[in-house]
Formats: structure tokens, sequence, C-alpha cells
């Protein structure tokens, strides 16, 4: 018996390319407080965590959740997904998304628990 290495070859590309979408189109849920990245967990600013996140997202930074000790920023550019990050700003969420060090591609944000 012989082994034809084209068709094995090709067998494991088939393979391979079958698994990529799913590899690349999976998707962690993140749950944690709407914050942004400037200020992390701790707020900065007179007022409550809500109005401060809103205050520096409106003068250019990027939401964030803070998720115990750990502080992603969220990488969103769907509006409906900003608009419930401006809604639960200082609330709890849960961001669904594919994270990257400390970084996370939103695809979709709810109300947490």
């Amino acid at each position: 018996m012989r082994l034809d290495w084209k068709k094995l070859g090709l067998l494991l590309a088939t393979l391979l390319l079958g698994l990529a979408p799913a590899v690349a189109g999976s998707k962690d849920t993140f749950v944690g407080t709407v914050s942004d990245s400037m200020c992390g967990a701790k707020h900065t600013m007179q007022g409550d965590a809500a109005s401060c996140t809103r205050d520096c997202v409106s003068k250019g930074s990027k939401y964030a959740l803070v998720s115990g000790t750990k502080v992603y920023t969220l990488d969103a550019e769907d509006q409906a997904a900003l608009a419930m990050l401006d809604k639960l700003a200082g609330q709890a969420a849960k961001v669904t998304g594919t994270a990257k060090e400390d970084t996370i591609q939103v695809k979709s944000v709810a109300a947490g628990k």
C-alpha cells in the first residue's frame, strides 16, 4: 500500500480550511462594568462613574470593560453597540466579541446582572 502525498495534502488542506471559519469566528462573552479606557476601574472626575465615562468618551477615550482586575478596551464600530455602551456606562454589561490581548472587538452588548 503506497501513500499518496497529493491526496493526503489535499485532505489536510480541506480540513484546515473547513475549520478556519469556526476558529476565526469564535466569540466569547465577557461580563463586567462599562467604563472608559482612560479611567479604567478608578474614575478621576467628579460625579458618578456613568457621567465620568460618558465625558471621557466624548473627549476621545474608548469604552472599556472592567472585569475583576482586568480592563479591556472595547473596539466597537456598530452604532447599536455604541448606543448600548453609552446607556450602560457605569453599569454591569455582557459584551460578546473576540479578545486579543487587552482589546475586545465588540460584536454585541447587553445589560448584565
